[in-house]
């Protein structure tokens, strides 16, 4: 591990920084994805799903005939525009990236191809509804954005390219991704974010509830919400065990919760934000409570599905957290070569043990650096709480000019940390009056942009093939 993060490991935790989709970072940030207090459940799911039931004038035991719905098609064409076999193959390939190489079982594959093609379904319509509205994306445009994340995971273009390729995946495959997020997010921000409007009187009685909160803890939540009535529970509840088994073996939360989860959430990858438990249902309030950071529950029964929370982070409301500190850390970092022994890798790894032990101010680290042929590493704006939660408090601990213990392993190399210097987090008296308005305001827009997209799917002319 080093302050810099490995493609790999970047790829498994996007879900930080993208707007609507699965590997694209920063590209969009006022688009359609924003953060949400928690699912909307559906109104008493088992008496809304007989009221359905019987609006529609379905039987309760239902024979089928003709055709096998089970079959699976795997392209189609949406409105006369083709989605290709390799066009899903392609992107179910960019989005098992995402689980750093963990075996998926092929059950789980073959669920997952069919998320990807509605997926992909959904961008169409996107890209198609912004060219009705005269909204183009211009190749440069994307280019441009392909660039940056190439910037982002420390590649350049070309080599982007390549590792795309490498598995199984193509540069056209993110492109069309960029496409689709561009297109829309600029579709919303002339049809629907200058008619989207928070009152003054709405901000104000969120400060005066969080004034009031000032201490308690607050939550930042992921969730992945799958639906589900009484005829499906059995078989949403074996889906959600699945889900879990791979969360638990290393799969990128994110990365799930995009495709898989049914909340208004699943395009910031199941990121609620932060919310206090009263702002939960209970059984989830009930959990998060509970939890360590860093820790999985569930499936934990909720109105009208299931629910797996992730709890990304805590915090006191109103309160400074020691986490909020930003830190000018200066790395040092040593390899080892790939064919070395043990014998070797423990006599070099205790030469720098001893060596950063007594470090003397970060002053002394190049001519250590030197001694040791190390590669240092500089970095002034490391904030607490981003650093791996087993350090931060190794790090809260420790007093300007020190260095952590070293850390990593053969494979990676070792590292250590030199604290330069720490700005301490102000003591937060009043709510962000302007945080609160922007958050209400792209709740709305998210929500809004919910319901264009169904319309779309509505409307649109699906052929599958």
């Amino acid at each position: 591990m080093t302050i810099r993060t490995s493609f790999e490991r970047l790829l498994s935790g996007m879900a930080a920084a993208s707007a609507s989709s699965a590997l694209v970072i920063g590209i969009a940030a006022s688009g359609a994805a924003v953060p949400a207090l928690a699912q909307e459940a559906p109104a008493s799911a088992p008496a809304a799903d007989a009221a359905q039931r019987a609006a529609l004038d379905i039987p309760a035991d239902v024979v089928l005939f003709g055709n096998d719905t089970a079959v699976r098609k795997p392209t189609a064409v949406i409105n006369g525009e083709i989605i290709t076999r390799s066009d899903v193959d392609h992107r179910l390939a960019l989005t098992l990236l995402a689980n750093q190489g963990q075996q998926i079982p092929q059950e789980e594959i073959e669920r997952l191809r069919l998320q990807v093609l509605r997926n992909l379904i959904d961008e169409m319509l996107q890209i198609q509804e912004a060219r009705a509205n005269e909204i183009t994306v211009s190749a440069a445009e994307i280019q441009q954005s392909y660039d940056r994340v190439a910037q982002n995971f420390r590649r350049t273009p070309a080599q982007l390219d390549a590792y795309l390729r490498e598995n199984n995946s193509s540069d056209t495959s993110l492109k069309q991704q960029i496409h689709a997020e561009l297109a829309w997010s600029r579709l919303l921000r002339r049809r629907i974010e200058p008619t989207t409007n928070v009152g003054e009187a709405e901000v104000q009685a969120i400060v005066d509830r969080l004034n009031a909160a000032r201490g308690t803890s607050e939550y930042r939540v992921g969730e992945i919400y799958l639906a589900s009535t009484p005829a499906t529970q059995n078989e949403t509840i074996a889906n959600a065990q699945r889900i879990m088994q791979q969360l638990q073996q290393g799969a990128s939360f994110a990365a799930y919760a995009r495709q898989f989860s049914e909340a208004s959430t699943a395009a910031v990858g199941g990121d609620l934000g932060w919310v206090r438990a009263e702002q939960l249902p209970d059984p989830l309030a009930n959990q998060a409570r509970q939890m360590q950071v860093g820790q999985l529950a569930g499936p934990i029964p909720v109105p009208g599905g299931l629910s797996i929370l992730y709890l990304i982070d805590q915090r006191q409301v109103l309160t400074a957290d020691p986490r909020d500190a930003v830190l000018n850390l200066r790395q040092v970092a040593i390899s080892f070569p790939p064919n070395v022994t043990q014998a070797q890798l423990q006599a070099r790894a205790n030469a720098f043990a001893d060596a950063t032990r007594n470090i003397q101010g970060c002053g002394a680290v190049d001519a250590i650096a030197r001694q040791l042929n190390a590669e240092i590493v500089d970095n002034d704006q490391v904030r607490v709480r981003d650093l791996p939660v087993q350090l931060q408090q190794t790090m809260l601990n420790l007093q300007v000019g020190s260095a952590t213990p070293p850390f990593g392993s053969p494979e990676d190399g070792l590292r250590v940390l030199v604290l330069c210097g720490r700005d301490d987090p102000e003591v937060t008296n009043e709510a962000s009056r302007e945080r609160i308005a922007t958050q209400l305001e792209q709740e709305r827009v998210g929500r809004r942009a919910r319901r264009y997209l169904r319309d779309l799917r509505r409307d649109a002319v699906v052929d599958y093939r």
